[in-house]
This record gives structure tokens, C-alpha cells and sequence, in this order.
């Protein structure tokens, strides 16, 4: 999937011509919920509807986000957890950057 900022500034994804809004979502509000969105929309120049659905999908992506399913076989799995496991290998620079008196360093300790 990729992104793309139409000139109102929202980013719609992956626009292909198969994704044709053909659904239909109704929402009950408040007259004070109805306001306030119809402002921000206004606010943000985009319609009631590509505000309220822009705004529904951001958050519906960001709590999907950290709740994706991994597939794996059993040795797969215990390869996993092996390189989970394993040290990292050393290398000279991470040796240099260590070795280096830290900038954050507290001088009176």
C-alpha cells in the first residue's frame, strides 16, 4: 500500500479505480457532535464526510497497527526465538561508539 496528499491535504491509499466508495456507514450524533465535526471539516476544508471517514480510518489503522497476526511453523518459530536470543555480533564501531564519554553524561557523578 502507499500513500498519496491530494490537494486538500488528505492522504487516501492506495487509490486504484476498484476502490470506488460503494458502502454506506450511518452515524447517529449529538446537534453538539454534528456541530463541532461540520466546524473542523470546514476548518480543515474538506467535506463533513472525508472528514469524518478520514479521521475514523487514521484511527482504525493506528489501532490495527500493533495487533497484526504472524504465522509461523514450529521450527520457524525456534528460529525465531533463537536470533531473538543470540548476542549481537560486536563490530568496531559500535566498540568506538561505546567507548566514547557520553554528551548526556552527569559530570558530577
Amino acid at each position: 500500500m502507499y500513500g498519496v496528499r491530494t490537494r486538500k491535504g488528505m492522504v487516501m491509499s492506495e487509490i486504484t479505480a476498484s476502490n470506488a466508495k460503494s458502502q454506506r456507514i450511518n452515524l447517529r450524533a449529538t446537534e453538539r457532535q454534528e456541530a463541532l465535526l461540520r466546524r473542523a471539516a470546514e476548518a480543515t476544508d474538506h467535506s463533513l464526510t472525508d472528514f469524518i471517514l478520514g479521521s475514523a480510518v487514521d484511527q482504525a489503522e493506528r489501532v490495527l497497527a500493533d495487533r497484526r497476526w504472524f504465522t509461523a511453523t514450529d521450527d520457524q518459530f525456534a528460529e525465531f526465538l533463537r536470533l531473538l536470543d543470540a548476542p549481537l555480533p560486536s563490530t568496531s564501531k559500535f566498540d568506538r561508539l561505546f567507548a566514547r564519554r557520553s554528551r548526556f553524561a552527569d559530570d558530577a557523578g
